[in-house]
């Protein structure tokens, strides 16, 4: 096995690890976490739920979603092979919510306002960090990345946009659920917000300070 393939494969790995931590330490915070998981976790607390599993159902509805896209305007390339990276998204997401479960029970929640936001930002850090390091290594997107391409490329817009949108879909629908079962607006709060702000612009400083490095040592061009 070459040396580079050993590189992608640590660093792609390591990147669903650090997400994964980054995800659970966004809901210990309890000051609301990202829009895209704010569906699982108000389910998860709602229904008294175990977060990873409600996670794993919301990924496979996704996945569902992305096969559903591509089969309806086909990709370029090989259709085959794009319906394969979106089946094998599947047991990603089996694993990935594995850890997100072994993270939840490892790691306490924080008590005062101040634990609770330092815990918020090393949430948003690590989700970036997690984020942009399984993403450059190309390999099986997270069903999370992989549905907000799926959409982008149907409707034919920009992925920041599409993005954006989504993310404001998933609050909206995240605002239903509670409200339709009787429940309070959970999920949704200040590390919403921070966390719509400041992924991306983790994900951007990282990229700017690290990916020649890791796309040199992984064997990949752009």
């Amino acid at each position: 096995m070459k040396k580079s393939t050993i590189y992608r494969a640590i660093f792609y790995i390591a990147g669903l690890l650090i997400l994964a931590l980054g995800i659970v330490l966004n809901t210990k915070s309890g000051l609301g976490v990202s829009p895209i998981i704010s569906i699982s976790y108000s389910v998860s607390v709602i229904y008294g739920l175990n977060f990873g599993n409600a996670t794993f159902g919301l990924y496979a509805v996704f996945v569902a979603v992305e096969i559903m896209l591509h089969l309806i305007r086909r990709p370029e390339g090989s259709l085959l092979l794009t319906l394969g990276k979106d089946v094998l998204q599947l047991p990603l997401c089996l694993v990935f919510t594995r850890f997100m479960n072994l993270f939840s029970v490892l790691l306490p929640e924080p008590e005062g306002f101040l634990p609770q936001l330092a815990v918020l930002i090393a949430g948003i850090v690590l989700t970036g960090i997690g984020a942009a390091m399984s993403l450059n290594m190309r390999v099986i997107p997270n069903p999370g990345d992989g549905i907000v391409q799926a959409i982008a490329d149907f409707v034919r817009k920009p992925v920041g946009i599409t993005k954006n949108c989504f993310d404001l879909f998933d609050v909206c629908l995240t605002a239903v659920i509670c409200l339709a079962a009787g429940h309070k607006v959970i999920g949704i709060g200040l590390g919403t917000v921070l966390a719509v702000l400041g992924v991306g612009r983790v994900i951007a400083l990282f990229n700017h300070l690290f990916m020649k490095k890791m796309d040199a040592l992984a064997g990949l061009e752009r």
